[in-house]
Formats: C-alpha cells, sequence, structure tokens
C-alpha cells in the first residue's frame, strides 16, 4: 500500500511537470541593465510588458532622450510579436513600477519620477522623486498624466482601478513632515481623470514600505505592507483608528497593531472611499517579507518570504534559511490556514495567482512565481524562474523551474500571468552577470491548468463598452458565426478572424450580461 502511495505522487508530479509546454521566449535585449517590473494581461487577451531601460542613443534631431533610465513599455500579441513599443522620459531617472488594464480600454503607468518639467514629464516635480501617473489607449498614445506625491521623496510601487472607474495608487513617502517613521505608506485615491480625491498616509514609529494594492468585491481594496515599525500611539490615546479629516485631502493613520518581530506582512483592508475596516499583523521573530497578494472565493492569500521559526503567530517553520511563507485570510483577515514552501536557502516569491471560477463564486488553486537567489557559486536551479502550484488549502500539486528556449547564468521572475487559456507568461530578467539584465519573457501551456478554467461561450469586453469591443468566443467552432449586439441594433455574421468597424457612439450605452 505504502509503495502505490509513492508511485502514485512520483507520478502526479511528473504529469505536474510534463504538461506545460514552452510555447515560445522573447527575449528583448539592450546594451545596459534592464528592470522589469510586470507583466500586464490587456484587454484584448495580448500582454504589456513593463519596466524601466536607458534607451539607445538617438540621431542629435531627437530631443527627448537623457542619459538615465526611462518607462519602457512593450505590447506583445499572443505569439511574442512585438505590436509596438514606448518610451516615456524626464530629464532625469524616471522608474516604472505598475500598470493596471483598464475597464474602458487602455492603460494607466504608475512610477517613480526623478525629473522636473522635461520631455515628456509635463508637470514640475513637487520636491524630491514624485510619483508620475500616465494614462494610455490600447495604441500605447498618452491620453493623459499627472504628478502626484508630497514635498518629500515619494515612490509608486502598485496601483488597481476601483469599481467606479478611478483609482487608487499605492506608493511610500520618506522622511515626511507629517508622518510616522522613517518610511511611510501613501495611497491616493483618484477619479478616472486623475484627479487627486484624498490621501492616506499609514505608518508606524519605524519603516513601513508597501508592496501591493488589490481591488475586492466589494469595491474597496487590500494591501500587503511589509513593516519594520511597532505602534504609533501618542499619550492619551486609545487603540482606536480615529481616521482624522483635516482642511486639505490628506489624512494620518497611525499603525496600531504591534509587531512581532524584526519585519512583518502588515495587511490593511479598505472601503472603497478609502478609509480602514482592519488591519492585521502576521509574523515571527525573526524577518518576515511579504510581497504580494491574490483574491479567491473565500477571502485573500497572503504571500512572501520568511526567516522566521514557529514564533509569534508564525504557525510554520523555516527549512532551510528564507522559504516561502503563505497566509490563507477570509474576508476579515482572520488566520485560515499558513503554510511554509522551500526550494533552497534564499527563495524569493515575486508573484501569485488564483484560479477561479467564471463567476468567482469558487477557487481552484493557486499558482506562484519567483526565483532562488544564489549565494556565493551558483548552483543547479539557482537563479532560475519557477513555478509551484498550491490547492486551495495549501497543499502543493507540483513545481518545477522554468529555463525556456534558452537561458543564462542568472535570470529572475518579476511576474507571472495566468491567460483565459490556461497558458501561462513569465516575465523576469536574464544575465550572464549581475548589472546587464534585459528582459526574459517565456509563454507556457499547460493543459492542466486549461481544464480547470472555466470559459464563457460569448464574452464582450470592455464593460460597458465605450468606443469599441472585443468579442471573444470560448468555444470553437469552424463555421461562419452569427451575433448580435445591443438587442437586435447591430446583427452581424462574421467568419474566424473577420475584424468589423463600427462606431459604437451611435448606439445605446449598456452592460452586457
Amino acid at each position: 500500500m505504502k509503495k502505490n502511495y509513492v508511485a502514485a505522487l512520483f507520478l502526479c508530479a511528473v504529469l505536474g511537470i510534463s504538461a506545460q509546454e514552452v510555447l515560445w521566449q522573447k527575449d528583448i535585449k539592450s546594451s545596459t541593465q534592464d528592470f522589469l517590473s510586470q507583466v500586464t494581461m490587456t484587454i484584448d487577451q495580448q500582454y504589456l510588458i513593463t519596466g524601466s531601460s536607458i534607451q539607445a542613443p538617438k540621431p542629435s534631431t531627437e530631443n527627448k532622450q537623457n542619459n538615465g533610465y526611462d518607462f519602457h513599455v512593450v505590447k506583445l500579441d499572443q505569439q511574442g510579436n512585438e505590436v509596438w513599443e514606448k518610451y516615456f522620459s524626464g530629464q532625469n531617472h524616471d522608474y516604472l513600477s505598475a500598470a493596471v488594464n483598464t475597464q474602458e480600454g487602455g492603460f494607466l503607468l504608475a512610477g517613480t519620477s526623478y525629473s522636473g518639467k522635461s520631455h515628456d514629464k509635463k508637470d514640475a516635480s513637487k520636491g524630491g522623486s514624485d510619483i508620475w501617473l500616465i494614462r494610455l489607449n490600447e495604441s500605447g498614445e498618452e491620453l493623459w498624466q499627472k504628478t502626484i506625491g508630497t514635498a518629500s521623496d515619494d515612490e509608486a510601487r502598485s496601483v488597481i482601478q476601483t469599481t467606479d472607474f478611478g483609482f487608487f495608487v499605492a506608493g511610500n513617502v520618506q522622511n515626511n513632515s507629517s508622518g510616522f517613521g522613517s518610511k511611510d505608506v501613501l495611497v491616493s485615491r483618484m477619479d478616472k481623470e486623475g484627479k487627486v480625491l484624498s490621501e492616506i498616509i499609514f505608518g508606524g514609529k519605524g519603516l513601513d514600505e508597501v508592496e501591493k494594492i488589490m481591488p475586492t468585491k466589494d469595491g474597496g481594496a487590500i494591501m500587503a505592507v511589509y513593516s519594520r515599525s511597532s505602534e504609533f500611539r501618542t499619550s492619551g490615546s486609545s487603540k482606536q483608528n480615529t481616521q482624522n479629516t483635516p482642511t486639505d485631502a490628506t489624512s494620518r493613520l497611525p499603525k496600531l497593531t504591534e509587531n512581532y518581530g524584526e519585519g512583518d506582512y502588515w495587511i490593511i483592508k479598505l472601503s472603497k472611499e478609502g478609509k480602514v475596516e482592519w488591519e492585521k499583523n502576521y509574523g515571527g521573530k525573526a524577518d518576515d517579507h511579504v510581497k504580494t497578494i491574490a483574491l479567491t472565493s473565500a477571502g485573500y492569500i497572503i504571500g512572501g518570504s520568511s526567516r522566521s521559526e514557529r514564533s509569534g503567530n508564525k504557525k510554520s517553520g523555516v527549512e532551510e534559511g528564507t522559504d516561502v511563507w503563505i497566509l490563507s485570510l477570509n474576508e476579515r483577515g482572520e488566520d485560515i490556514w499558513q503554510k511554509s514552501y522551500n526550494f533552497k536557502n534564499r527563495d524569493v516569491l515575486m508573484s501569485m495567482q488564483a484560479i477561479n471560477s467564471g463567476d468567482d463564486k469558487s477557487s481552484k488553486g493557486i499558482l506562484l512565481g519567483g526565483y532562488t537567489q544564489a549565494e556565493g557559486r551558483i548552483e543547479k536551479d539557482d537563479e532560475t524562474f519557477w513555478m509551484l502550484y498550491l490547492d486551495m488549502n495549501g497543499n502543493e500539486q507540483w513545481r518545477k523551474h522554468i529555463k525556456g528556449e534558452s537561458r543564462k547564468k542568472e535570470e529572475r521572475l518579476s511576474d507571472l500571468k495566468l491567460n483565459r487559456d490556461g497558458s501561462i507568461i513569465l516575465a523576469g530578467t536574464s544575465a550572464e552577470e549581475l548589472g546587464k539584465e534585459n528582459w526574459k519573457i517565456v509563454k507556457l501551456g499547460d493543459q492542466q491548468i486549461d481544464q480547470l478554467i472555466e470559459k464563457q461561450n460569448i464574452k464582450i469586453y470592455p464593460n460597458p463598452v465605450s468606443d469599441y469591443a472585443y468579442v471573444e468566443i470560448g468555444y470553437d467552432f469552424t463555421d461562419a458565426a452569427p451575433f448580435i449586439l445591443a438587442y437586435g441594433v447591430l446583427d452581424y455574421t462574421f467568419d474566424i478572424g473577420d475584424k468589423i468597424d463600427e462606431q459604437i457612439g451611435e448606439v445605446n450605452t449598456h452592460i452586457y450580461d
């Protein structure tokens, strides 16, 4: 019986590894060091790769160029071919941190700028470094841009769109006179045109850095903050979060939870108005660094890296060095389960995504991506992309190192995304030595994950429709297919691959079910 059980486990592991096929690899090279921050699924199911690069020298007639880093954006189609490439430049260094695909089509870029008004940057600096936002359409053309922040050094880390088509921009502010510690969290709530509606500074007595913000079902947001702070309490204050509303749009919210160790996961739930609903600390006695969040039908999966043994409210130990530490929380932030996973000595989790049903009423698994940082001499599977797949109870189903069609000495994953067809995009950097990283993007086919993803027969997006719409047909067909849009206002018959242009503005606005 025991032999059969071991054999079954081995068979599952082999099936999990063999099910993934490298469909293509795209290397985007330059002569300098490049930083890759994110891959975003576009509304037409293509890929937006975002990061920071130093542009190659241009002819002297070009004036929109500096010698520093610029926002670098590349859109790839499903076969890995370049659709378009854009740079956005100020006079000094500008680092692109995050992007979000908008419900109306297009994108919002969020990064950190050390530039004043110059080149592509239209606003003056607010002091120190600023948060620079650029709204693009599907073709990469600028719709608007904003420079936001304080008179101190600000940095962008994450951005989401809310159900009212506005945005939450999460970043950090350093040594601010209105702050609490050496570094605090700055969250800006904006309308769809980029007007700042409110700003909140969160912090404790030490250093706090936001890593990720994600939208929640109720129109609010959840934030993952790496906290090296203790609770901030003034004399005579009660342990109750009294969100002040001063005459300006900025509120100050002190941290009301204590750290368990050197660094903790600090999780904050915000309402759609940007008010704190709850906050929780998770950690052991050593350093625990939160990195990312995934939304499930039951609540949230919180992921990062841990050096803590079982202590504080951490229920799992460390196998070796730094392990991946995953928490499952319900919608009130209460712990459902915790587990740790080890590849080698220094494991770095970078990205995570839950596989949910089409109606988001159930979740089927969690896909994690990261790399293992080498210590000294690079050994087998060090500095290589890896994936880890868990069921909803945190039980490991399979793991795999991804080399792609070719690999270099040092490769580090930055982000991972699932497609609706079950394929997986991994994006990171690749170099023969640190300091010469270029972008590497790998697309994998995965039959097992494809079987878990529910496909809708017909899907129209964006929803509601504004200037244009995409129609996705989730079932296989070979003949011409009739499609009726807006309950009879438009009636087309088209073949696979046909493109139909229509002035949507002449059709009544409607949300399609």
